[in-house]
């Protein structure tokens, strides 16, 4: 007796309020009290700090290098100075990145099914697609949060350290390379949901994910070499516009890989005197003066990156919304 009055009253709660808010809230109390997400937390805060703490002593050679065209702009170099003892920090992000977008995701349908709460959830007025995009949304609020914070602390800490105020231009290229990033760590988390929603076990859909990382991170460049050196032939025998056609088609296969996009994208964000993502000719060479470019500018460079990636996490997300209306979740 007690529990049906207890569904009642959340019912009746649910009513009242929006039922995608309180799926939301739900969700992310959730991640606050996970301790895996907690673990992986404290590994990117670490990696921050340690990539911060190499940049500051480098700091000094990094701005007196006036071969760098980009020596000038302090606060984009505390994020890609460093002295080869470890990756600067976007290197960290595009390793650590899926594995936080996969931790938040590949658990989120299965275990709620094997569980038995999830046809409890859908006993109640909630739709399904509210279910989904909560928990979507809140695990991207949590990353996007914790991109934030780190960018203040960056911001804060070089402050005080330096006392040298941040430039508008480099401000926009900090928060355009968070926004790279949370949307790059959506993807994964896109795709785990994905595989959280085909298989039913929870391990299985978390090797899945970390399968597909590891191929894309490690085997993919290597098998588009090996298929790259057999098929086509050696570019020494190629005049110059045939080079040219050569490497682009080659950074077009890799450039299906997402990790691919976003080193892509984030470098040119945190590095001004990037002016071209592709190969170039001697033509469009000369006369080019190295110096940064305007940030407008270099948000049309990346934006097929963006949009790439943007797509993909799209994708990923119709797909997961698709296969999940058509689960049967009794039983």
């Amino acid at each position: 007796m007690n529990s049906q009055i207890n569904i009642y009253k959340t019912a009746k709660g649910i009513r009242k309020s929006n039922p995608f808010g309180v799926v939301l809230h739900k969700e992310m109390a959730d991640h606050i009290r996970s301790w895996r997400f907690i673990v992986l937390i404290g590994l990117i805060i670490l990696t921050f700090i340690s990539s911060m703490y190499v940049s500051l002593g480098n700091i000094r050679s990094a701005i007196s290098n006036t071969n760098d065209p980009d020596h000038t702009f302090l606060y984009l170099k505390l994020l890609t100075t460093t002295d080869n003892s470890t990756p600067p920090f976007h290197v960290f992000l595009s390793f650590l990145g899926p594995l936080l977008g996969i931790s938040l995701g590949f658990d989120a349908i299965n275990v709620e099914q094997n569980n038995g709460t999830l046809t409890r959830i859908m006993a109640q007025p909630i739709y399904r697609d509210n279910l989904l995009l909560a928990k979507f949304v809140s695990a991207m609020i949590m990353v996007g949060t914790l991109f934030f914070v780190l960018t203040l602390l960056m911001t804060g800490g070089g402050l005080i350290l330096t006392g040298v105020r941040m430039e508008p231009q480099e401000l926009l290229r900090i928060l355009g390379f968070v926004v790279i990033s949370v949307i790059y760590v959506g993807f994964w988390l896109s795709l785990s949901i994905v595989l959280s929603i085909k298989f039913r076990q929870a391990a299985t859909s978390a090797l899945t994910a970390i399968g597909i990382w590891l191929f894309f991170t490690v085997f993919y460049q290597i098998i588009v070499n090996l298929a790259i050196r057999s098929i086509l032939p050696d570019p020494s025998f190629l005049s110059q516009d045939q080079i040219l056609r050569y490497n682009e088609f080659i950074l077009d296969l890799l450039r299906i890989a997402p990790n691919q996009l976003y080193t892509e994208a984030s470098t040119t964000m945190l590095m001004p005197s990037v002016r071209s993502l592709g190969p170039m000719t001697m033509e469009q060479m000369a006369g080019a003066i190295p110096a940064p470019l305007p940030f407008r500018e270099s948000l049309m460079i990346v934006w097929p990156q963006v949009s790439g990636l943007i797509g993909a996490t799209a994708a990923c997300f119709a797909l997961s919304y698709y296969l999940f209306m058509r689960r049967e979740i009794r039983g």
